[in-house]
């Protein structure tokens, strides 16, 4: 394969005033696990959902439904990507995270007052179907800017560490998801929680919003005016060989990550457990990724990317289908943490420097559109598709380990292509 160069402004140094201190960059990071929160809080309550909008009077398959809403909330995200992140690379990363951000307000508060099946029929599925749309626009188009907003604002030495925050904060929204559906599972009864209670975590989401905007208001710009002007073509070409690599890594990452989100409603649909049970699950994913994550962005910055993410996704494959089949034949708390734990730390110490990789390769003035449609296409079409697919798989030939031995296939790609990529930590490369 012909081999990947890195952009030139990778190499380019940058006046240290121009790079922010990391307390200023949680201001996107905020913003960027509101903005999760509110997309993945679907996911967590797929149960009680599909109780208010596909009961079982209209249809067997109401879950499956929900799945499957879930799924097509990412269609849109490829085009998020692409507008969007033009406009991050055309007007700027300020204007285009400000714009994901009220769209996201829009839907999620469209999502919690959507009244259910009972109360206006078809309508109901139809109105959540388009707020989901919604939703994943609005993602689609975070990524790009939030992303490129990161490494820019960021000492080439601690590029890691800085974009770290990336996936630390879709954790963040994890953990913060788990905490809210633990405690009404706790506080209300099973209908109370497929009447309202769901609703409760979405209106929660909604009412931040204001916040995040005011804060995403103070920020910077990190794509100034001349850079645009002055630029010369090669700098707006895009690296095919890159976006093919990063495709690979990003799919296969994605997918680990939406398979191990399916924890909590393969406890509760497949295992039998109880929400409850299943929504400590999703505490202890969010907790043990947010180590992953933040040990991987300074590990990487220091001995690569490619030995970090190498060593996640060999330790993952190995892992996997043993952890599911120990779920499977114990159906215990304890092995459904201790599972949830082991996998969501080797998968948040894969992700981060795959995204990292992914990003140092492209050119500074195509990388937010650029990044963000790569990253929305792998989303979409495998990580959307995932919980679907292993729900549909499962039915169809009866193994419990499905999901185990689709993640495993996954990371088998994306190891193939981490093989082959060329590093790019400033560490190894000598552009600090």
């Amino acid at each position: 394969m012909t081999a990947i160069s890195l952009p030139a402004d990778a190499a380019a140094p940058i006046a240290p005033a121009a790079y922010l201190p990391i307390n200023k960059v949680f201001a996107v990071g905020l913003g960027n696990a509101l903005e999760f929160y509110d997309f993945l809080t679907f996911s967590f309550f797929a149960v009680q959902i599909g109780h208010c909008f596909f009961p079982a009077s209209q249809t067997t398959h109401g879950l499956l439904y929900t799945l499957a809403t879930f799924g097509l909330g990412f269609v849109t995200r490829p085009l998020g990507g692409l507008i969007i992140g033009r406009l991050g690379d055309r007007v700027g990363r300020k204007p285009a995270m400000l714009l994901t951000f009220m769209l996201m307000g829009v839907a999620i508060t469209g999502l919690a007052l959507t009244p259910s099946y009972a109360q206006i029929g078809i309508a109901a599925p139809i109105l959540l179907l388009l707020f989901r749309l919604v939703q994943g626009f609005a993602l689609g188009g975070e990524v790009g800017p939030s992303t490129a907003f990161l490494i820019e604002a960021a000492p080439p030495h601690r590029r890691g560490l800085y974009l770290a925050l990336q996936f630390a904060t879709q954790d963040a929204a994890i953990l913060a998801a788990g905490l809210v559906g633990f405690a009404l599972s706790s506080w209300l009864a099973p209908a109370q929680l497929d009447a309202f209670g769901w609703r409760i975590a979405f209106l929660l989401g909604a009412s931040i919003v204001p916040v995040g905007l005011m804060i995403r208001r103070t920020l910077p710009e990190t794509l100034v005016a001349h850079e645009r002007e002055t630029a010369a073509p090669a700098d707006r070409r895009v690296p095919i060989g890159a976006v093919a690599l990063g495709l690979m890594m990003l799919a296969g990452m994605t997918i680990c990550a939406y398979g191990l989100q399916y924890i909590g409603t393969y406890a509760q649909d497949s295992l039998h457990l109880s929400a409850h049970l299943a929504f400590g699950g999703t505490i202890c994913l969010g907790l043990c990724s947010l180590v992953g994550d933040f040990t991987s962005g300074p590990v990487s910055d220091r001995f690569g990317r490619k030995p970090v993410m190498l060593t996640a996704a060999v330790l993952m494959m190995l892992v996997l289908v043993p952890a599911f089949m120990a779920m499977h034949h114990v159906k215990s708390a304890l092995v459904i943490y201790a599972a949830t734990a082991v996998l969501s730390i080797l998968q948040g110490f894969g992700s981060g420097p795959a995204l990292m990789t992914t990003t140092e390769l492209l050119p500074k003035l195509v990388r937010s559109s650029t990044l963000g449609t790569l990253y929305a296409v792998a989303i979409s079409v495998f990580g959307g598709s995932t919980q679907f697919v292993v729900k549909w798989l499962g039915e169809l030939t009866g193994d419990p380990l499905t999901p185990g031995w689709y993640m495993t296939g996954a990371l088998a790609v994306a190891f193939t292509a981490m093989l082959i990529v060329r590093e790019t930590a400033p560490v190894k490369t000598g552009r600090l």
